[in-house]
């Protein structure tokens, strides 16, 4: 990966990025791994992912208030510091011995409260350090340094860290994160959104979320987010069960599952500029949502860990370019000075589902087996393909990069 003509400043926060996602990717594999070395309960294995959510749904629409407020590359700097101190402390208390899951719980909602407010940050920023404007390419070049990072590197690698000591991936975590911070202070210039008239924080989440439910094409897929990642975290959630009692895979193998999701996500970045123009929109958002169908039927029903991790490339194919057209979209479509607002809305109503999803896959897991959370999303995603099919028709998406909101 690299600056491709991006700009310098780009580059530097694409690095800052990548790396990060790293250490994220890191600890994301090593979490479920500590906890289910301490139990077996779906449950408590799924709470992992629930205290991971939570602050998504507690502070996205606070945070993105705040980004849109105050300099967002000094307020990452300063969310990257609060990281390192908080994985910081858990990685020395599992390397002394003296973590349990509740601590585990603890640290990951810290963290996961400050990266709401950095993912919020970073996606705000992009329009204004990227080189006449080429959303496309730019946000392929972001999902494709973090599917490379966060999945391909970080999950076998996250997995082997562990298995030697399982404070390791959480120190590696902490390290990214400060060089994320490292890289964030040398970005030139200010990012302060532009003044508005003065607001309070619930009139400015008002404004924010008013103009999304406005806009007919991010609203849609708002919503639909918000759906898919119900029964998407839910048989997450329940993955490193599946993988050891179903697949019969071990913690590496486990993490190789990451590493299907993240090829499929780089390759799908790389091509993500040239590929979404050939499909165009339309097709992209339309195939990708056959695609989250087709993977959660394999994960039901198909007990190999060779076709599961097909599916998982094609799911990591699906994502980047969802990823790109949805964050390119939104960038077009909302004003400079609510970017903040606006996504972080969106981030809000996706963190609802992923939430309640990490909760039901254990309760689902735990009631009807470790499948029934794939069946279910296999469901819900035919049923959203049906009643949103027609939304994403090229009248709608295609005119999307003018900027002025769409009511409906």
């Amino acid at each position: 990966m690299g600056e491709q003509g991006l700009g310098a400043n780009f580059f530097r926060l694409w690095t800052a990025s990548t790396t990060s996602a790293l250490g994220s990717g890191v600890a994301t594999v090593a979490a479920p791994l500590f906890v289910a070395t301490r139990t077996t309960d779906p449950l408590v294995v799924s709470g992992a992912f629930a205290v991971s959510w939570l602050p998504w749904l507690l502070f996205a629409l606070p945070g993105g208030v705040l980004v849109d407020r105050v300099d967002r590359r000094k307020l990452m700097i300063v969310l990257d510091g609060f990281r390192v101190l908080a994985v910081g402390v858990l990685a020395t208390a599992m390397a002394l011995n003296l973590a349990n899951v509740a601590f585990l719980y603890v640290v990951l909602f810290l963290i996961n409260s400050g990266e709401v407010v950095f993912r919020s940050a970073s996606q705000a920023m992009i329009p204004a350090v990227v080189v006449d404007g080429r959303l496309e390419k730019a946000n392929g070049w972001l999902f494709g340094g973090t599917q490379l990072m966060q999945g391909m590197v970080a999950g076998p690698l996250g997995a082997f860290l562990f298995v030697i000591a399982a404070g390791l991936p959480f120190f590696l975590n902490a390290a990214t994160y400060a060089l994320s911070a490292l890289m964030l202070a040398l970005i030139a210039g200010t990012y302060r959104a532009q003044k508005t008239k003065a607001r309070t924080f619930h009139g400015d989440i008002a404004d924010g979320f008013r103009w999304l439910m406005r806009q007919r094409l991010l609203r849609t897929m708002a919503i639909l987010i918000g759906l898919l990642n119900l029964t998407l975290t839910a048989a997450t959630a329940m993955l490193v069960l599946l993988a050891r009692q179903r697949l019969g895979l071990d913690a590496v193998g486990y993490g190789l599952l990451f590493t299907a999701v993240a090829a499929g996500g780089v390759l799908g970045s790389v091509l993500g500029d040239p590929l979404i123009r050939w499909l165009t929109p339309t097709w992209t958002l339309r195939i990708g949502l056959l695609v989250e169908t087709a993977t959660h039927l394999v994960l039901a029903a198909v007990p190999n860990a060779y076709a599961v991790g097909v599916i998982l490339f094609a799911f990591g194919v699906h994502g980047s370019l969802w990823g790109i057209v949805a964050s390119s979209l939104r960038q077009r479509l909302t004003p400079p000075e609510m970017l903040g607002r606006v996504g972080s809305t969106g981030l809000f109503i996706a963190a609802g589902g992923n939430c309640v999803g990490a909760m039901m896959g254990g309760v689902l897991a735990s009631a009807f087996g470790i499948t029934a959370p794939y069946w279910l999303g296999f469901f819900v995603a035919v049923a959203v393909t049906a009643t949103t099919w027609r939304v994403f028709h090229p009248s709608v998406v295609s005119p999307a990069p003018a900027t002025a909101p769409v009511s409906g």
